[in-house]
């Protein structure tokens, strides 16, 4: 080794113990209480000192530039960034300086900087700037850090002289609606990502991007000068960027890498390090991320507001008088506009009256930016007197009453701040959590994506998507009915106790001091009392037995509130989640609507169980015509069927057997049917075979290593001692097309029964790491089935399973199931989120004896604990 190389080495060696003391000192300065924007700042002077070091270390030439771009050229480093470098030549580089610049660049990885660097002339940064907005913008931040001072000023004279300040400002607000885009699912999700998202670290510096670039300064005070924000938004910018620096910084250093997504791992341990205390009601994580939300909407609302002033000023629109609507507002450019900037403050109702004002004027495109700032502060204005005020009541009761609008409008409600004053009870749940993994939304988000969703239902470009409930909301008359209810439903979380029952109370009285009818007030206060019992029977509970149908139109009364009912359910699951809802739990839902209905309808005896029988069969007869099936075909099947089973499968279900097995009622091989679900998604399975030990578990295994869930499972016993199976299937694997597999899945799974194969036992799952953060207690309990039918197979008992979804849960307690000699007759699966609540009707064993059913539930925990 020579000497250069050996005095290189000491050098990197020393360099690298710089810079890992250095961030240490700088860490533990800021975790002792250190300021955020301090350790942004040592962290890129200490980087600069190193990096210049090692520049002159290699004596490259003095025509060269080294400029730090992007974040760290404005001389913010996080714990994690990249270091952003642009080595500026004056002329394209030869062989010689290329190979001493890649040794630089292998530098300084060498002592420990992740580099992400570009090596260009002056003319290809032009040519780089002018084809991407990403280049221009880290250009815009260049700062010199060592080497030609000349060649850097001529690199930032030509980049300012060829900037085109509106077209970067149309650019750069095309960047931030693509990204709020992508991130629309997530804005407000509880994972929320503090950089990029709508209302984090990126909106604020793309503000300061545009305001540098069109000249009007570089910083929140500029701004203020200029004229486009005041003194109190310049204070709240600083507060919501220090609180968000604050975050990232301790996000960085928890994470010990670049990580900018809020996890549930991670949010307990910010929230210590950032001083949040649980509450009686909420976690500290909770307040943390609560604290999170409303800062974002925070900063959502005055980017907002500083971009429309900063784009009228660099598009000024034309010399135009606005149009008066009234005495308080006109129409200014087509945006709604104060007269005066003191309107609010001398006409409290006008706070109200320009929300439906802009549902009511379909030329306005929306509020100008004085508006938009003379409403964020006449917020304060909304008191007990303002929401006692009759005239103000009947106001916002015409919102709701409005064809168009009226989503968008209450958005822009909540981003405001107005709608949490108006109801205090709607402001303690803006930006607050819901740990229960299948909620993605914060409940304030989540209440306005379910009144989307119900609104979308009485529109007629979306008929062809929800074609059902369009007929529906179209037949109940007043659907802003439904509106309030959605409001409500869920307005109670978090407060501890029902939040059902408690925010059936917050709807009582808000319909009593809103002047609604009593008819009207029992509908909306009963919705919001029983919004979670439909899903609950549909998803749980055996829908095909007449009792249990029975027992909800009990619940439901009459047509009126099943069709609100439905309506709400519909849009309340739609609204959770986009993974949450699947064609499925539409067509269990929809299958219980129709059940009800027709129980409401019919007579007394109609409603008796052989009368049901007779009408299914003949149902089934009427299809099996269609079939082309001889006219005595299903005979021998049937005559081996008992009661219950005509009671669970539906007409077009029992046709389809009768069809594939009239020939084969005595077969010696295992019959395996499968078919596209002719309802949805998904496959359906028939499995008829002579009754075996273990043949429920084998079922299950082989399901699951195919890559498929079960949702739905009917398990029936002939008289002559054959199990007639039905599944439906949903694909966990996300295939192309379920239609391929088919074929695979009728001959591998008869021919896995036929010879007895060995058991496919699922491959051991993992529990996600949302819910090993959120844990989900295990719950098992059996209880006495509790049906207007009685059933001739012997007494039924519920096995109810309460735990967090993985792989091979279903084959754990089939497992067990079989282990306790226990029939399972039907299976409903409800996977919500990273939770599952399985439902099982079973009998036998020794679950007539209370002992053995204490003790099936005791292993079962026990293995689903495991």
């Amino acid at each position: 080794m020579t000497a250069e190389a050996v005095a290189r080495s000491a050098l990197i060696t020393r360099l690298k113990v710089r810079l890992r003391d250095g961030q240490r000192t700088i860490r533990e300065r800021f975790l002792a209480g250190g300021d955020a924007v301090c350790l942004l700042h040592e962290r890129s002077q200490l980087v600069d000192k190193v990096l210049c070091e090692l520049w002159n270390d290699l004596s490259l030439p003095a025509s060269l530039a080294l400029i730090a771009v992007g974040g760290y050229g404005r001389g913010e480093l996080y714990p994690a960034s990249d270091v952003d470098l642009l080595i500026l030549l004056p002329e394209q580089a030869d062989d010689v300086l290329t190979t001493r610049i890649e040794q630089l660049i292998c530098v300084f990885w060498d002592v420990g900087l992740e580099t992400g660097h570009s090596v260009r002339t002056i003319e290809q940064c032009l040519e780089e700037a002018a084809g991407d907005i990403t280049v221009q913008t880290a250009m815009l931040e260049a700062r010199l850090l060592i080497g030609s001072s000349s060649l850097f000023r001529g690199l930032t004279v030509l980049i300012r002289s060829s900037l085109d300040a509106p077209a970067f400002f149309q650019s750069k607000r095309i960047q931030q609606e693509d990204r709020h885009q992508r991130f629309s699912d997530t804005s407000y999700s509880l994972e929320a990502n503090c950089k990029e998202g709508p209302g984090g670290l990126r909106d604020l510096q793309l503000i300061l991007w545009i305001a540098q670039a069109a000249g009007y300064g570089k910083s929140w005070k500029d701004l203020e000068l200029c004229g486009f924000i005041t003194d109190e938004e310049a204070q709240l910018l600083t507060a919501c960027e220090a609180f968000l620096c604050r975050l990232r910084i301790h996000l960085h250093l928890h994470a010990g890498r670049r990580e900018d997504r809020l996890l549930f791992e991670y949010q307990t341990a910010l929230a210590e390090k950032l001083g949040f205390n649980a509450t009686a009601d909420l976690r500290a994580s909770e307040t943390l991320m609560q604290q999170y939300y409303r800062t974002a909407k925070t900063v959502t609302q005055i980017n907002a507001i500083i971009l429309q002033n900063i784009g009228t000023a660099l598009f000024p629109p034309p010399e135009l008088p606005p149009r008066r609507i009234n005495e308080r507002f006109q129409n200014a450019h087509e945006f709604l506009d104060v007269v005066h900037e003191e309107v609010f403050r001398q006409t409290p109702s006008a706070i109200l009256e320009a929300f439906l004002l802009l549902q009511t004027h379909a030329e306005l495109k929306g509020m100008s930016a004085r508006t938009q700032r003379a409403l964020w502060r006449a917020r304060q204005l909304i008191d007990e007197d303002f929401r006692c005020n009759p005239e103000h009541r009947a106001l916002f009761l015409q919102i709701f009453k409005q064809e168009r609008r009226l989503v968008q409008e209450f958005r822009r409600m909540n981003q405001l701040g107005v709608l949490g004053r108006y109801l205090p009870c709607f402001g303690r749940i803006v930006g607050q959590m819901q740990h229960d993994l299948f909620h993605v939304y914060t409940v304030d988000q989540h209440i306005l994506q379910v009144i989307r969703r119900l609104r979308r239902f009485s529109m007629e470009e979306f008929a062809h998507e929800y074609p059902f409930c369009t007929r529906l909301i179209s037949d109940l008359g007043n659907p802003w009915l439904l509106y309030i209810a959605a409001l409500f439903h869920d307005i109670a979380k978090g407060r501890g106790g029902d939040h059902s029952e408690l925010g059936a109370l917050d709807a009582r009285e808000f319909c009593k001091q809103h002047g609604l009818a009593a008819e009207d007030t029992e509908l909306v206060v009963w919705l919001v009392r029983q919004h979670l019992v439909m899903s609950r029977v549909a998803q749980k509970q055996d829908i095909t037995d007449p009792g249990v149908v029975a027992q909800f139109a009990n619940i439901v009364g009459d047509e009126r509130h099943l069709i609100a009912l439905y309506l709400l359910t519909v849009a309340d699951i739609r609204g959770t989640s986009p993974k949450v809802w699947n064609a499925w739990k539409g067509q269990l839902l929809e299958q219980l609507f129709k059940a009800t209905q027709r129980f409401l309808q019919a007579s007394d005896e109609t409603l008796m169980t052989h009368g049901m029988i007779a009408q299914r069969q003949q149902e089934a007869l009427r299809l099996m015509r269609f079939l082309a099936l001889p006219e005595a075909a299903h005979e021998p099947l049937w005559n081996q069927l008992d009661t219950v089973y005509f009671l669970r499968q539906s007409a077009e279900e029992i046709a389809w057997h009768a069809r594939a097995l009239h020939e084969r009622i005595e077969t010696d091989r295992p019959l395996v049917v499968a078919r596209l679900n002719p309802l949805g998604e998904g496959l359906e399975v028939m499995v008829y075979t002579h009754d075996q030990a273990d043949l429920f578990v084998r079922m299950v295994g082989f399901f699951s290593r195919a890559g498929y869930s079960i949702v739905d499972a009917k398990i029936h016993t002939t008289r002559h001692g054959y199990a007639l199976d039905t599944f439906m299937l949903l694909d966990v694997s996300k295939r192309d097309s379920d239609r391929a597999m088919i074929s695979y899945i009728e001959h591998e799974l008869s021919d896995r029964l036929a010879h007895q194969a060995p058991l496919d036992v699922p491959a051991n799952g993992r529990i996600s790491r949302q819910v090993k953060h959120f844990p989900i207690q295990t719950q098992v309990s059996i209880q006495p089935l509790v049906s207007l039918e009685a059933d001739e197979t012997g007494k039924l008992f519920v096995l109810t399973v309460i735990a967090a979804d993985r792989p091979g849960l279903l084959f754990v307690i089939a497992s067990e199931l079989a282990r306790h000699r226990a029939n399972l007759h039907t299976a409903k699966i409800a996977t919500l989120g990273e939770r599952v609540e399985d439902t099982f009707l079973i009998s036998g064993g020794h679950l007539e004896e209370s002992a053995g059913r204490v003790k099936l539930e005791t292993d079962l925990l026990q293995h689903l604990q495991g």
